[in-house]
């Protein structure tokens, strides 16, 4: 995930939004500082409370509510979102019923994975009844980035909130509508419960303002680069630190695989929003004996989508004008390091617009195998078998998702299982992204953390451990008034259990 700043000279503590496609000044959105923050962290812990009191059940109908709100506005939203973004109004759409599609689960299974339940207890703490619960962290906070300016965020907010936590909103500098529209949503379907939400704006100071204005966990969707300077200003308050920024996801494809089925995959995930999807196709292992045919199929049909802002466009523009630049050093650097392009090239590149490129034969080492492109670029490199395939896959820095094709879907799941990615899609791309039940998150540089599921859930709450004793137990071990004798029985009879086993 790439992220920086786009913003016109601070005038009188506001900033202007443009649009990608045109560069025509959007919005006005003031510069909240940190003494804005902390008053808006302040006020989402009083609403907090009220709303963590409610049964599981109510915070359900109350959100359920909000999700209602949001579906009958999906045009408006799904307007601004393209229009910060650039990206089609019918693309922006569909990141809407995404969003819709988690909000609903994380809604109505809170009640179920966080409730209190009962555990085990050992031969030594028979007379203990002992359980568990999940309990709402407070306030998170909640930094979002560009690229998917509501489904991403949502995946913390959403279940944030469907734990029982307030939430503190800061979206990216060049998407802040969408976040300050989501928030009035949710104001005015749940009016009893104002502030739950709070959208704050601005750019890294406002940023840093959160991270220091003591919620009690961060998530944060961005670069490893700024991950790690915001985890170090959380370090320095042990504020828990949730991080998805971005991969270099891998498609395998087997000598058996549907060509046809695995190239329409290949060419949306590496097109889809204009290559601006940290789950989307970058890198593509083919095995030696279909690389060929593979390639060209992928060729014809990656020829057919257009870029640009008017109505049936592909796809639209680099949201972020410095990822041009980017996508250009990665495809000439891999031209020039002996790379074919069999589809387009450096003269793909003309900003705000890239057109679909196709390379082959990459060199490993090179920025557009070992870096995030996050523009409609993707890689095809042959491979000797599967082994090699994984090995090459897993050898990235990152470990976000990956996709496999193949014939027999056992058999791809075995290959997905050898896989460091967090997630993996068989004979799809992305299909993850539409269960709401199956965690997402990556390691090493794609992050640390789980968004979405039950997994999801439980990431916004602390852990509660409860004994209760049910009667007094015949050797009371915990008290100085046992005598010596009697716990060195225990002792013993400890160890001759458990010898043998």
């Amino acid at each position: 995930m790439t992220d920086s700043v786009r913003v016109a000279a601070p005038r009188a503590a506001s900033f202007t939004t443009y649009s990608p496609a045109t560069g025509k000044p959007l919005a006005e959105h003031p510069v909240n500082g940190p003494e804005e923050v902390s008053r808006a962290v302040a006020r989402a812990r009083t609403v907090q409370a009220g709303w963590a009191a409610l049964p599981a059940s109510r915070r359900r109908d109350h959100l359920l509510r909000w999700k209602k709100a949001l579906a009958t506005d999906l045009d408006a939203v799904a307007r601004t979102i393209a229009e910060e973004t650039g990206k089609p109004v019918g693309d922006a759409a569909l990141e809407v019923v995404l969003t819709l599609e988690h909000l609903d689960w994380a809604a109505r299974n809170a009640g179920r994975v966080l409730r209190r339940r009962k555990v085990g207890t050992g031969l030594f703490t028979v007379h203990q009844r002992a359980s568990l619960v999940h309990r709402p962290l407070g306030v998170v906070g909640v930094i979002g980035p560009w690229n998917y300016p509501l489904y991403t965020p949502m995946g913390s907010i959403g279940y944030a909130l469907a734990a029982g936590n307030a939430v503190v909103f800061k979206p990216s500098e060049l998407t802040p509508g969408t976040g300050v529209l989501l928030a009035e949503l949710l104001d005015a379907a749940v009016p009893g419960h104002a502030g739950l939400l709070t959208t704050v704006t601005g750019a890294a100071p406002t940023g840093d303002a959160l991270a220091r204005s003591g919620v009690d966990k961060l998530a944060f969707t961005g670069s490893p680069g700024t991950a790690r300077k915001v985890m170090a200003v959380c370090a320095e308050t042990l504020t828990p630190f949730l991080a998805e920024c971005g991969g270099k996801d891998a498609v395998i494809v087997t000598a058996d695989a549907d060509l046809e089925a695995a190239a329409d995959a290949i060419v949306w995930g590496a097109l889809s929003n204009a290559g601006q999807t940290c789950a989307g196709v970058e890198r593509v292992y083919a095995v030696r004996e279909i690389h060929a045919e593979l390639c060209e199929r992928v060729v014809e049909r990656a020829g057919a989508p257009r870029p640009g802002g008017e109505a049936g466009s592909s796809y639209g523009p680099m949201t972020l004008p410095g990822q041009v630049a980017i996508v250009e050093r990665h495809v000439t650097g891999a031209v020039s390091a002996g790379a074919r392009a069999l589809l387009g090239g450096p003269e793909s590149v003309r900003a705000p617009y890239v057109a679909p490129v196709v390379l082959t034969g990459v060199p490993e080492d090179a920025a557009a195998m070992a870096e995030e492109t996050f523009g409609p670029v993707v890689a095809i490199n042959p491979v000797a078998d599967v082994d090699e395939a994984v090995q090459r896959a897993n050898a990235s820095r990152y470990a976000l998702g990956a996709a496999v094709f193949c014939r027999n879907g056992h058999t791809g799941a075995a290959i997905a299982a050898r896989l460091r990615a967090g997630a993996v899609s068989v004979n799809s791309v992305l299909g993850f992204a539409a269960v709401p039940a199956l965690p997402f998150g990556g390691s090493q540089d794609s992050g640390f953390g789980r968004i979405h599921g039950a997994e999801g859930l439980r990431a916004f709450t602390s852990v509660q451990s409860t004994t209760v004793q049910r009667f007094t137990p015949p050797i009371a071990l915990t008290s100085f008034g046992v005598p010596a004798a009697t716990r060195e029985r225990a002792v013993r009879l400890a160890r001759a259990l458990h010898r043998r086993r």
